[in-house]
């Protein structure tokens, strides 16, 4: 029996879930500046929508997502990750009314992979969004097979389909297995800066001199400057909507 349960009823969790839920995500993925900026905000605000899935007490997945409003068009979708975190926070606060959950982020514990445990965690926050207010459900996804092909643009990248004609990104695919549809691509979903000595730390590389870098788990190109000490890279995501 899996049960979906808000974050705040289960304490007890939080030291694992911190140790488990980094565990398949790159070490860049957490240093976008942006997002830290409403970081404490988002959880002051938006503690009620995040999850952990338990089993018999075990955690087993965890997610969470932010409420915007949407008029469903893509020209009205955020940016991507880091734009859904600043509209929501700012809206909020601006007593904007949200009509769309966006789920920002699903992980599923290493030892529990590969038993749909992705896919019992996206129906039930979807349930719950509907349940709260927010019928429509979309998402800035994080397609895995991409750093498999960080030269290919995510415009041409979301549309590559295997034999069935299911998407090839095994990420999207589950989407789509459970009613998604590809909206729209998002190509600059969250921006990591940092020094060179920060990248060589994060990717474990050397990086000798200025230029364009695939890196680990990258889905796109390291942009390094050594003269600025700086490296940029920009996340694409892919926008999805759930029925």
């Amino acid at each position: 029996m899996y049960e979906l349960i808000p974050v705040g009823e289960a304490p007890e969790l939080d030291e694992e879930a911190g140790r488990r839920f980094v565990e398949n995500w790159p070490e860049f993925i957490f240093h976008d500046l942006e997002v830290k900026k409403y970081r404490e905000r988002r959880v002051e605000y938006f503690r009620e929508w995040e999850f952990y899935l338990v089993s018999a007490g075990r955690l087993i997945a965890g997610c969470w997502g932010v409420p915007i409003a949407w008029d469903t068009t893509v020209d009205d979708l955020p940016g991507g990750f880091t734009d859904s975190l600043a509209r929501a926070v700012t809206s909020y606060e601006e007593g904007v009314v949200p009509n769309t959950f966006v789920l920002m982020a699903a992980a599923v514990r290493n030892d529990e992979q590969g038993k749909g445990h992705a896919g019992r965690v996206i129906s039930a926050v979807r349930e719950r969004a509907a349940d709260g207010g927010l019928p429509q459900v979309i998402a800035p996804v994080r397609p895995t097979l991409k750093s498999s092909y960080p030269l290919t643009d995510i415009a041409s990248f979301m549309t590559w389909t295997r034999e069935d004609g299911l998407p090839l990104d095994p990420w999207v695919r589950t989407h789509v297995r459970l009613g998604a549809t590809i909206l729209a691509p998002a190509p600059e979903s969250q921006t990591m800066t940092g020094s060179v000595a920060d990248w060589e730390k994060w990717t474990g590389m050397v990086f000798p001199e200025s230029g364009s870098y695939v890196i680990p788990d990258g889905l796109t190109l390291l942009e390094l400057d050594r003269a600025a000490d700086v490296g940029v890279y920009r996340e694409p995501n892919i926008w999805m909507r759930h029925s």
